[in-house]
């Protein structure tokens, strides 16, 4: 058997806070952090970061005269890495690798330079510089002082769990320690917003839906929720994109510090049908699970976050690939993408993070407008799911 991998810390900027309790309490409630924005010439629902992680990442941008220039993609990172090597007790110069992914990139300051172009017919001196992919880690190695290697991939939705999954074998392989690993993504942009609309897959600003009559929440209009996530009764598609970063630190053995053990990892990709869809069985998602199960009977697992963007085809060929994994006997089945929107390639990491507060806390966080789901008997292993454009997938079991 190969040496536990342990998660050490966990940090994040999103719309739920950046402290640990505060996220956790955030959780407990059944408040969404989804509003309707303006963005350019129109509006159009978003969760964005909470008012305190705003103010942050303001300061942030002016602690370095080169950090100014940076996109927020590039200090969301800055900012959660930051956290998290703290928790871990890391130390400046300590040799460590950072893996570090977004689907976007710095998409904000692309579009700037991109419409000065337009306009002038040349760019800005830090055009090419401060929007490839790569400033991702080298400016979170350069903000931590680290000793290792640096590394930046985009992996559409599943970018941030193929970050702990490069972590992950780096460790294995004994080439690394530690390893600092995640996702960030900021791109609430007219034109990002625009490319889902496109699709015909985002949220409509005013959504019509009932609760069920046997939710607390019925007839509440103060609860709407637009993202129904997992909601497989629902009549459209409901995507809403957020904001944010998560970061893990992740290193080899049976630490004292240590927050959860990854227990196994599961990868796959399948032939497309279509550019931006997987199949009804979602072929990639029942390999990576089955992958991730090595060894680990079906029944052990107590809960499975989904990766559930809200979307028509997508919550349903992932539930139809879960019923084919677990059969009749499911796990407790859960998202947080209803309460915090869809982070791209940061939600795994995201979703890893909920995982890591259920286990250490030991309760299930429902999704508060699917009332048959029950609360598991125990929550000793969770399975994270991840998966995206180009039908490539991601699976992760945690267990304390």
């Amino acid at each position: 058997m190969p040496e536990p991998i342990a998660i050490t810390s966990i940090a994040s900027v999103s719309p739920l806070g950046s402290t640990a309790e505060e996220i956790w309490d955030n959780y407990l409630h059944s408040r969404h952090y989804i509003t309707e924005k303006n963005l350019g010439d129109s509006t159009a629902l978003v969760a964005s970061l909470s008012d305190e992680n705003r103010e942050a990442i303001k300061r942030l941008r002016t602690e370095h005269s080169d950090y100014k220039n940076l996109d927020d993609s590039v200090l969301f990172a800055i900012a959660a890495s930051r956290s998290a090597v703290q928790k871990s007790d890391w130390k400046a110069g300590d040799d460590f690798g950072i893996n570090i992914g977004s689907s976007r990139g710095a998409t904000s300051l692309f579009e700037r330079y991109h419409e000065d172009y337009l306009k002038q017919h040349k760019t800005g001196i830090l055009a090419s510089p401060t929007t490839t992919l790569g400033n991702i880690s080298s400016w979170v190695a350069h903000d931590l002082q680290s000793n290792g290697p640096e590394i930046s991939h985009s992996i559409t939705c599943s970018t941030a769990l193929h970050a702990l999954l490069n972590g992950v074998a780096w460790l294995r392989s004994g080439l690394a320690d530690k390893f600092l690993v995640g996702g960030s993504e900021a791109a609430l942009t007219p034109f990002t917003i625009a490319q889902m609309q496109a699709l015909r897959i985002y949220a409509k600003s005013k959504p019509v839906f009932s609760f069920h009559e046997d939710s607390e929440l019925a007839g509440s209009e103060l609860y709407e929720y637009p993202c129904r996530a997992f909601d497989l009764e629902k009549k459209q598609n409901t995507m809403v994109l957020g904001e944010g970063a998560a970061m893990a630190c992740i290193t080899s053995g049976r630490p004292e510090n240590a927050l959860a053990f990854i227990r196994g990892i599961g990868y796959a990709t399948e032939m497309l049908e279509h550019s931006v869809s997987i199949s009804a069985g979602a072929a990639c998602l029942q390999k990576s699970m089955t992958m991730a199960l090595a060894g680990v009977a079906p029944e052990e697992v107590d809960v499975v976050i989904m990766h559930a963007p809200g979307t028509l085809k997508g919550d349903r060929s992932e539930y139809n690939a879960i019923r084919k994994v677990f059969g009749d006997q499911l796990p407790a089945l859960t998202s947080n993408k209803w309460k915090l929107g869809h982070t791209f390639g940061a939600s795994g990491m995201l979703s890893v993070e909920l995982a890591v507060l259920m286990l250490q806390h030991r309760e299930f966080v429902p999704i508060p407008f699917i009332p048959q789901q029950k609360p598991p008997g125990k929550i000793d292993n969770i399975l994270v799911n991840a998966v995206g454009f180009g039908g490539n997938a991601v699976s992760v079991l945690l267990g304390k």
